[in-house]
């Protein structure tokens, strides 16, 4: 039976993603030259080509476009057999903190895949504020914390940047926006900063037109049309879009997020640490 190697189809995948051979190399620790070599022992192996001269560089043949589809399937099982192998006897708890933010989007799918390789790990799961998500990873109540990111942190294993964006009720505010109505998280909040900041800047003037200590209470005000608020595309929804050109708002910093794992985590935690780190910070 023919079968790839998988070290080339990781590099294969490498350059389809970021779309040079240097960057390519880059990515999986080689040099270009070596780069270069593997990706013709892969050609030799399928027996078509599977990049050709595009302009200065080199972009994917069609062949090689396929490969690509087939090769991150076959990695992705590999890592699952890896990850089901580590697991399947591992009797443990991970501690896993994270956003709202990510509790409603991408968290429940990379559960799953930690859950079909980890079968008999318990997950205690804490959706809370970054403030005191970095309380608990730190007296270790949580192994791993995802939260908005703090220079210098130890045990960062990926940041995740996403644009902010002034959000609002998608049937539009009720009350007058002569002063800007806003709707904030208590401090310490990293979005209440940059959004105060960002109107401050240009002189819009504004009113806290609701505060809260949570997520769901800052949810609840915006949906009710007595406010904006900033915050990331995640929060977007059928009762909530970005706020219309017609409000004046200015440009927001983008949000940076951390995932942290707490040293002397177990085995189980840093492969559910390390699942996290490639989903979140890929999508």
């Amino acid at each position: 039976m023919k079968t790839f190697d998988p070290e080339l189809l990781l590099t294969l995948v490498a350059f389809a993603e970021t779309g040079s051979l240097a960057a390519a190399a880059s990515r999986v620790g080689r040099t270009p030259s070596a780069i270069t070599a593997q990706m013709q022992r892969l050609e030799e192996s399928a027996g078509v080509a599977l990049l050709e001269a595009a302009g200065r560089g080199r972009s994917l043949t069609e062949a090689g476009a396929q490969l690509v589809i087939h090769a991150r399937r076959i990695l992705n099982a590999n890592n699952e057999a890896w990850l089901s192998l580590a697991g399947a006897a591992a009797d443990s708890r991970v501690a896993l903190g994270v956003t709202q933010d990510f509790a409603d989007t991408d968290l429940p799918l990379l559960l799953n895949l930690f859950a079909r390789s980890h079968p008999r790990v318990r997950i205690d799961l804490r959706v809370g504020r970054s403030s005191e998500l970095w309380r608990q990873l730190g007296d270790g109540g949580v192994d791993i914390a995802v939260a908005m990111r703090r220079p210098l942190a130890s045990g960062e294993m990926a940041v995740i940047v996403e644009p902010m964006y002034w959000l609002m009720a998608r049937q539009g505010l009720v009350v007058p926006t002569d002063e800007m109505p806003l709707a904030v998280l208590d401090p310490p909040c990293g979005f209440r900063d940059a959004a105060l900041q960002s109107l401050e800047n240009i002189g819009r003037p504004y009113r806290l037109a609701a505060t809260s200590p949570s997520l769901s209470g800052l949810r609840a005000a915006v949906r009710a049309g007595i406010a904006v608020t900033a915050r990331t595309r995640r929060w977007l929804g059928p009762d909530m879009m970005e706020a219309t050109a017609q409000l004046r708002l200015p440009n927001l910093p983008k949000a940076e997020f951390s995932i942290n794992l707490r040293a002397g985590g177990d085995r189980s935690a840093a492969q559910l640490a390390a699942i996290l780190a490639e989903g979140l910070a890929s999508g």
